[in-house]
């Protein structure tokens, strides 16, 4: 099975690098070339255009960091429609909005293409392991082709109807995600604050009805001031954006998801946008820094 695979960033690269392990002959594309070398020594060709890929592959793949982004490799110069036709599809793994997922969808399925939204949960380990969970909305025809990529890339793939569905679980996950970020820095602090060590909470924590798998592994990266990026903190507060968003139009009341969100806007004016969103952290210890004069 022969694909592209467009935006080789840290998701990119690590789902781009399975499928070429596991025998998939891939065609990347890249808007910094030199994120593609590691790939091109382990078989990849690469191609200059997103309409490039698309005219050498019958399957294209997309992760890309926002709508910005997945809205410009579509409609832009030397994009997807410019090649995308009858027998021709195209899976956008990104994480986007569901507007900007019917948007692509319209404009693909009136030149004769198959469209699939399939943004993933899980960030760079997993990626890396194959162990992404995919969200899949849209053609169901597309969806049945593409599920052995799914399965080098995934360990679990839902399909979840028309179009948007997928885009809109995807915000659901994420704004749990980073609202769980936000109350579990202010616990790390807390406990630091009251005289208490935060690996000890982290110990309690582990044992009892709330124990999940990020407080484990973001937690002791968390005391130590390391963010080394997993999920860049920028892209979390996109999200959260995006779920309030959603949350305006069907008037839903979000008021934890909305504190969460300032918490990340602090973050990113503090330049760390770049940093694992576990940073928030960081704007915790800051605002609740006791006064030295006090």
């Amino acid at each position: 099975m022969e694909v592209g695979f467009l935006g080789l960033g840290i998701m990119g690269k690590a789902m781009s690098m399975n499928l070429l392990r596991h025998g998939f002959k891939v065609t990347v594309w890249n808007r910094t070339l030199s994120k593609s070398h590691e790939l091109v020594e382990h078989g990849a060709s690469v191609a200059e255009t997103p309409a490039e890929v698309v005219r050498k592959c019958k399957y294209t793949i997309a992760m890309l960091s926002d709508p910005s982004a997945a809205l410009s490799v579509v409609f832009g110069k030397d994009g997807i429609l410019e090649q995308i036709c009858a027998g021709k599809s195209y899976v956008d793994m990104s994480t986007v909005d569901a507007d900007t997922s019917s948007k692509i969808n319209e404009a693909i399925k009136e030149r004769g293409g198959y469209f699939l939204e399939a943004p993933v949960s899980g960030s760079k380990k997993p990626a890396e392991d194959g162990q992404l969970v995919i969200l899949a909305a849209g053609e169901k025809a597309l969806y049945e082709e593409v599920i052995p990529a799914f399965n080098v890339m995934g360990k679990k793939s839902f399909y979840l109807g028309q179009v948007g569905n997928g885009a809109k679980m995807k915000l659901v996950v994420n704004m749990i995600m980073g609202s769980m970020m936000n109350a579990f820095s202010e616990g790390l602090v807390l406990a630091g604050r009251s005289g208490l060590e935060p690996s000890v909470l982290l110990d309690v924590l582990d044992l009892g009805g709330i124990a999940n798998p990020m407080f484990r592994l973001k937690g002791p990266t968390m005391i130590q001031g390391s963010h080394s990026p997993a999920f860049p903190l920028k892209h979390q507060q996109k999200d959260m954006r995006l779920a309030l968003a959603l949350g305006d139009e069907t008037a839903t009341s979000m008021p934890v998801a909305a504190a969460a969100n300032e918490a990340f806007k602090k973050a990113r004016s503090m330049g760390l946008g770049d940093l694992d969103f576990s940073a928030v952290y960081e704007t915790v210890k800051t605002l609740e820094e006791p006064s030295r004069n006090s």
